[in-house]
């Protein structure tokens, strides 16, 4: 039985960024830039005032003293002739600063202002309230570096340079399969006996929050043509995650049924709980993962073992969510021989973490997953974790961090 740190290393050593795609500015939202990109523009593209003033030259303002007001220049004007000197120009942020003039005195510092004229103030700085040619970028700077994600700031600087598409990674397309014969889909009426498939919207919902595009596949009956059919579809895709059918019933063809479809498996079982029962394997270069049914199950080892392999996949290089230590507020209990995932509450105290269970740790508990801000993993030779010891943990979401932090 593989170990679950050693698990999860297999698993990002076999997978690999997809190939890039050039998408529109907008579209590429969030994806991850898959070489550098250089600017197109001199930002600014010339010299502008950063305040409403007057422009005027420096060295005649060495005294305070009266000016007459020949030009108003506003955002959007041209200013490419040698006005007189002696005098100052009426300008709006943004405009082009006229040749020659070298200071913006913004208008709540002007003395007074009358009939055409302006009284300014004396010892006007040079270059002051400008906005250099170039002063923030300069044509052929890298402006988003290979590995970036794109965010608005990083579409701001790339349509102020004039670039109006990238080279990203794609999305990943993951293909979801749920199994078993007990399933009926959400809105289908339940016979006695049977539950609802709530595996696949929960994988698909888990799918869009890391960037990727899920499938559903729906639900293979447990029967070799049924897993035949709907393995075969799966495969046609980036990822195939498939949930239960995976144990050692009478009924579990899942592994039998993906190695007759040329998968081949790297580990098949591993020491976690939950989550024992999770298989990883590749079809050439296609992964498969296939999770228990169990939800809770399903749901953490996803968080943990498919999610990191899918953000690598889209191109992003910090693919672990961040970790912390913090106290644990109560005796943990657990078993030796495997890692635990403990489901736990965060509170924030000063500068300390408090960790306290979130409930019922059975994984047939799906309530503590819902009330859970964030999950310890513990060691497995360990079986007592005490009240006060210090222990690693990561949020589940970025919204349970965002509050508590």
């Amino acid at each position: 039985m593989l170990a679950f740190d050693q698990a999860r290393k297999l698993i990002l050593d076999s997978v690999k960024p997809l190939d890039p795609i050039t998408l529109p500015l907008l579209e590429a939202l969030g994806m991850v830039a898959s070489e550098p990109v250089n600017a197109g523009l001199d930002l600014p593209p010339f010299d502008n005032s950063a305040m409403d003033g007057y422009a005027v030259r420096s060295d005649e303002c060495e005294l305070a003293g009266e000016k007459p007001v020949i030009a108003t220049l506003m955002a959007g004007d041209t200013a490419d002739r040698e006005l007189s000197k002696g005098t100052a120009v009426k300008i709006m942020t943004g405009a082009p600063v006229p040749p020659g003039f070298d200071a913006v005195v913004p208008f709540e510092e002007v003395l007074s202002e009358d009939a055409g004229k302006v009284f300014l103030p004396a010892a006007v700085k040079r270059n002051q309230h400008i906005r250099f040619l170039g002063e923030d970028i300069r044509s052929g700077d890298c402006i988003v570096e290979s590995g970036r994600i794109i965010r608005p700031a990083e579409i701001n600087i790339l349509a102020g340079s004039g670039i109006l598409s990238l080279y990203v990674h794609r999305k990943v397309r993951v293909a979801i399969l749920s199994t078993g014969d007990e399933l009926v889909e959400p809105g289908s009426a339940v016979p006695s006996g049977k539950i609802i498939n709530s595996n696949s919207p929960a994988l698909a919902a888990a799918v869009l929050e890391a960037g990727g595009e899920p499938v559903m596949l729906g639900i293979a009956a447990d029967t070799r043509e049924s897993l035949a059919e709907k393995i075969a579809t799966g495969l046609r895709y980036d990822v195939l995650v498939t949930t239960a059918g995976v144990s050692a019933g009478e009924k579990d063809l899942v592994r039998e049924m993906l190695a007759e479809a040329g998968v081949k498996p790297l580990f098949w079982k591993i020491g976690l709980k939950p989550g024992g029962p999770t298989a990883f394997g590749l079809k050439g270069y296609t992964p498969v993962f296939s999770l228990p049914g169990n939800p809770v199950s399903s749901m953490l080892t996803f968080e943990e073992l498919v999610r990191p392999a899918l953000l690598r996949m889209m191109g992003h290089t910090a693919v672990l969510r961040p970790h912390f230590k913090g106290i644990l507020a109560e005796d943990v209990h657990k078993k030796e021989g495997k890692a635990t995932l403990l489901r736990v509450k965060i509170c924030k105290e000063g500068d300390t973490f408090r960790i306290s269970s979130a409930g019922n740790q059975q994984t047939g508990i799906q309530r503590t997953l819902l009330h859970a801000d964030a999950v310890c993993l513990l060691p497995s030779e360990v079986t007592l974790l005490k009240k006060g010891e210090s222990v690693d943990f990561h949020f589940l979401h970025d919204s349970a961090m965002m509050m508590v932090l």
